[in-house]
């Protein structure tokens, strides 16, 4: 499996750091607002520095991105992408949604990913060439093609800004079978385990979609941002089985096209 020793340091360190989390779970953890109004906890910057630091031991030449601030040039045109509690509200909350994220970049593109959901029992990961897995089980997207069959996942509705694309993201989802939303990536592991076939992110972070972007490409998925481009850096994302592809790619182009008034 291509880069198989990375996304075996990738899943020890992401398992060590979910201990570290849990620890601090049983002790009592508070969150703070970032600037963004997104919650922080003393969590969130310990496991990233736990994560940054076993990376660096590993791969001394390669650069690190974290959602926590974690920062270091690459020497070698490599990069991990970290997000040390993805869904810190869950975290705090005792919910077993959150998930520890880490993905590894080479110019510019991401070539392997792990998810791990601590309280869920999963552990997810993919390679570029070396398809995807949860618990060593190979992933797959369904075959579904038709919205009405379609089960879809659209979060973070709370950050449009316009009433008018709201009502207008709500109305699409009448489209399809059923609506679930577990907040995130638990959605996306869901899309590449056919579970689901369609996810929505209309306001999200690079470390968010980095290793659930190989993941669900590996099983099959398509990824594309509203505007077209299959990129993890434009602020939004769509992942969906090939058969919804040029439906979904239609719809959001038209939502594409508000720009900048898209979000908060």
């Amino acid at each position: 499996m291509p880069y198989s020793q990375e996304i075996e340091t990738a899943r020890r360190a992401a398992k060590l750091s979910a201990e570290l989390a849990l620890r601090h779970q049983k002790a009592g953890v508070f969150a703070e607002n970032k600037p963004d109004n997104s919650p922080v906890t003393i969590a969130d910057k310990e496991c990233e520095k736990l994560i940054a630091k076993l990376l660096e031991e590993a791969y001394p030449d390669d650069g690190i991105l974290g959602e926590e601030g974690a920062r270091k040039e690459s020497k070698n045109g490599r990069r991990w992408i970290i997000d040390p509690i993805d869904g810190t509200r869950d975290f705090v909350r005792g919910n077993p949604l959150w998930s520890v994220l880490i993905a590894l970049e080479k110019e510019g593109e991401v070539q392997a990913g792990v998810v791990h959901l601590p309280q869920m029992g999963n552990t997810c990961w993919g390679s570029r060439g070396g398809g995807s897995f949860r618990n060593g089980i190979r992933l797959k997207v369904s075959s579904i093609s038709a919205p009405e069959h379609a089960v879809i996942s659209l979060n973070s509705l709370n950050r449009i800004k316009s009433a008018s694309l709201r009502d207008l993201l709500t109305s699409y989802l009448t489209l399809f079978w059923a609506f679930r939303c577990l907040g995130g990536t638990p959605d996306a592991m869901m899309l590449a385990e056919g579970q689901m076939d369609a996810w929505v992110e209309p306001k999200v972070a690079p470390w968010d979609m980095a290793a659930a972007q190989v993941i669900l490409e590996e099983a099959g998925a398509v990824f594309f941002a509203f505007n077209g481009k299959r990129s993890i850096y434009e602020g939004n994302c769509v992942a969906c089985t090939p058969g919804l592809e040029a439906s979904m790619r239609e719809f959001f182009t038209r939502i594409a096209e508000h720009g900048s008034d898209l979000c908060g």
